[in-house]
This record gives structure tokens, C-alpha cells and sequence, in this order.
């Protein structure tokens, strides 16, 4: 019997990085590895019951990810997902901007068979690097039947694309789910599910899909910006970013998606202009409850990150 294929696309991060010394874990450059070696280095490969095909998508640090990169990304994924041999694939990522990245795919796609985003803390010339066994394990959740929808595995901890957060600047176990919890944990090659596998609210390939396809420089896509509440919060940024031509703002209020009476009153009148607004909060967890007669409209739950990345397809379909 033919052995099912996962697919593993390599673009970049800190899981490629290298850096001078063993024991640097900050002063690396990212991105330097490519991913053939990158799993020639994971032995444990060899006994993998799925045949393992790799492409390199994109070499680049996640803090750097870009539109094109984006486009170039889903064109790939839904290339390998549409083979019938082909189980599941796995991407590796930087970590910056790795939630942002799994939840355009997820939103975009909405795919039935498992997409899982990987990466790690450490540059793979560190003395014990986290990237083989992030990998390791996110082969397994790949290859688990059953298994669907864009996720993120760090650390051992499975997470929804449209969960997960980074929450720590070095540590090892650097991604939360919040609230909501992960969809489980990888505990020597094997999975321990805590709830269902994740699937997108709302779907934007069948319109989205075709003009990112189109657009594979990232040259057009809609501009929308990401603005915050805070003590003394004015208008001065929502207005320059109007008079700059932005289609879309993003506010993080604070708490429940409060908003200082100066900003709120720019981004009303942005909204008025035509200007695509949504209100998310900066709070890590929780989510902003609507009330009755709200002006802007909240996220549905989603971070200030995703909400954009929900604009931007929105804008793009």
C-alpha cells in the first residue's frame, strides 16, 4: 500500500536561523536554513509511517512576513491539499508572526485536511534546539486521522489558528490559546484532543482566493492599520492614517473594547467616510461583549491581529 504524503513547506524563522555560538539564543540571524536540512537533522523522521515531500516557499524572519509571501503560501497549501495522497501539511514559520499567518489560512481556506504551522525559540545552531521536536510533533498531528483546519503546534501544545497567541518573548512554551484553551498536547508521538478540531466562522476562498491568486506580488492589497486605546488617546493617527488613504482601521480598546472619547469620535467619523471599522480589545483574554446601539462593531472575538487579517480578506473578496 502507498504510503500517504505529508508535505512540509519551510519559510523561514528562527527554526532556520543560525547564529555564531551554541549558546546564543537572541543574537541569531533567522532564516538561514533551508528546509531539506532542516529535516535531515530530525533522525526520527526515518521511521514515519507517512512519506515526507518538502518545498521551500519562502526564506524569510517572520517579523518580515509579507503579502506576497502570504499568496505564495496559500497557493501552495491549496495545491498539495487538493492531491488525494496528500494527508496533511506542515509549515514552518517564525514565531512573530506565525497567529497572524495561520488564521489568514484558516479564514481563507478553511481546509478539511490538517494544516499545522510549527517554529521555535531557539536558532537551530543552539546547543539543545526546540525546532526538531516542534517538527516531530507537528508531523504527528498532521498525520493523525481525522485531524483538520489550520493549527499551531510549540512546546507540545496544539492550538487553533484562530486561538493561539504569542504570549512570551523567549520562553521555549511561548504561545497561549487564552482563554479557550488548546486542542490538546503531544505527548510522546501521540495526541491527547481536549476539544474539536477548529473550523473558520466564516469563509472568504470563494471570492479571496482568486484575486490574492491574481495578486501574487502583494502590490494591491487593501491597506488597513491597526490603532490602539490608551490615557490620552486623540485623533491625530486615525486622521492622518484617513488622509493617507487607509480602507480599514483595527482599534484595540481597552477592556471591553473602550475607546477615549477623542478616538472614538475620529474613528466615527472614519466610519462615516467609508472607512472599514472594527473594534477589538488589547486585552489578552476575553473578548469584547456587544451592547445594544453600538456604534462600531466588534470582532467577534478576534484579536486586533486576526480582526485585520478578517479585514483585509473581506476587503480583498
Amino acid at each position: 500500500m502507498k504510503k500517504k504524503k505529508i508535505v512540509i513547506l519551510g519559510t523561514g524563522g528562527t527554526i532556520a536561523g543560525t547564529a555564531a555560538s551554541a549558546s546564543d539564543h537572541t543574537g541569531y540571524t533567522a532564516a538561514q536554513v533551508g528546509i531539506d536540512q532542516l529535516v535531515a537533522a530530525v533522525p526520527a523522521f526515518a521511521g514515519t509511517a507517512c512519506e515526507l515531500v518538502t518545498e521551500q516557499v519562502a526564506q524569510v524572519d517572520s517579523k518580515d512576513m509579507s503579502f506576497a509571501v502570504w499568496a505564495r503560501l496559500a497557493a501552495r497549501m491549496k495545491h498539495f491539499l487538493a492531491q488525494a495522497d496528500v494527508q496533511g501539511l506542515v509549515i514552518t514559520h517564525g514565531t512573530d508572526t506565525l497567529e497572524e499567518t495561520a488564521w489568514f489560512l484558516q479564514a481563507l481556506l478553511n481546509p478539511d485536511k490538517p494544516v499545522v504551522l510549527t517554529c521555535a525559540m531557539r536558532p537551530a545552531t543552539a546547543l539543545a534546539p526546540d525546532g526538531p521536536q516542534n517538527m516531530l510533533d507537528a508531523v504527528a498531528v498532521a498525520s493523525h486521522p481525522g485531524a483538520r483546519g489550520v493549527l499551531a503546534v510549540c512546546a507540545g501544545v496544539i492550538h487553533s489558528a484562530r486561538d493561539v497567541q504569542k504570549v512570551h518573548t523567549y520562553r521555549l512554551d511561548a504561545f497561549s490559546s487564552g482563554d479557550a484553551g488548546p486542542v490538546g498536547y503531544v505527548e510522546e508521538g501521540r495526541l491527547r484532543l481536549l476539544r474539536n478540531w477548529p473550523e473558520a466562522l466564516s469563509v472568504h476562498a470563494l471570492s479571496a482566493i482568486k484575486n490574492i491568486a491574481s495578486d501574487d506580488a502583494g502590490k494591491n492589497w487593501p491597506r488597513v492599520e491597526i490603532v490602539m486605546n490608551y490615557a490620552g488617546a486623540g485623533a491625530a493617527v486615525v486622521q492622518a492614517l484617513v488622509a493617507g488613504g487607509v480602507q480599514g482601521l483595527v482599534v484595540a480598546g481597552t477592556g471591553n473594547g473602550t475607546l477615549h472619547h477623542a478616538l472614538e469620535a475620529a474613528l466615527l467619523q472614519a466610519q462615516a467616510a467609508g472607512v472599514r471599522v472594527v473594534r477589538a480589545t488589547r486585552c489578552l483574554e476575553g473578548r469584547v461583549l456587544p451592547k445594544a446601539g453600538d456604534a462600531i462593531p466588534d470582532s467577534q472575538g478576534l484579536s486586533p491581529v486576526k480582526a485585520r487579517v478578517d479585514m483585509l480578506l473581506q476587503l480583498i473578496g
